[in-house]
């Protein structure tokens, strides 16, 4: 079986106005295109209807292999709160838009033996441990960085732009 670290957990939260459908596209686009994860995939998605307001639970998940030895996942989850569409007038433009409360999460995974190669006798698992400890120590601290570092950026890139497209 594969070893599983968690590296990285982290998340935001927005109350104010945005538009929600330009910024689930952003955050998609930037996970799929800035981090190579080719197989991101939306797990879950839920729609509540109260009145004229929604809550939505979205989940994605997806990952990508870094090394034949190394593997890189993430999942992120939506809860958007309250949910309503909105008029703003931006320079004199009225503008449709969306008012509610966001929250972002994401958890990065450095996979080590994914394939489970190591896995096959107690030999091999004991050779795996002696292999970690002794040959990669570096190698397993610059993939867990890289993992962190990506996640990291995920977060900082969503919180910009609801910082940034939010306040229009």
């Amino acid at each position: 079986m594969a070893e599983k670290d968690k590296v990285y957990s982290s998340k935001i939260k927005y109350n104010g106005i945005a538009n929600f459908p330009d910024f689930y596209k952003f955050c998609f686009d930037w996970l799929k295109d800035e981090t190579g994860f080719s197989n991101l995939a939306e797990e879950k998605y839920s729609e509540k209807l109260s009145g004229d307001s929604k809550n939505i639970d979205i989940e994605w998940s997806g990952s990508r292999d870094l090394t034949d030895y190394f593997k890189f996942e993430v999942k992120a989850v939506f809860k958007i709160i309250g949910l309503t569409e909105v008029e703003i007038n931006d320079n004199g433009k009225k503008i449709k838009t969306n008012k509610g409360s966001i929250e972002l999460s994401i958890k990065g995974t450095l996979v080590r033996d994914p394939k489970g190669n190591f896995e096959k006798s107690p030999f091999l698992k004991f050779l795996r441990g002696r292999y970690e400890k002794f040959v990669i120590p570096e190698r397993v601290k610059e993939f867990q960085d890289k993992v962190a570092g990506d996640c990291d950026e995920f977060i900082s890139q969503a919180k910009s732009y609801l910082d940034l497209e939010g306040k229009k």
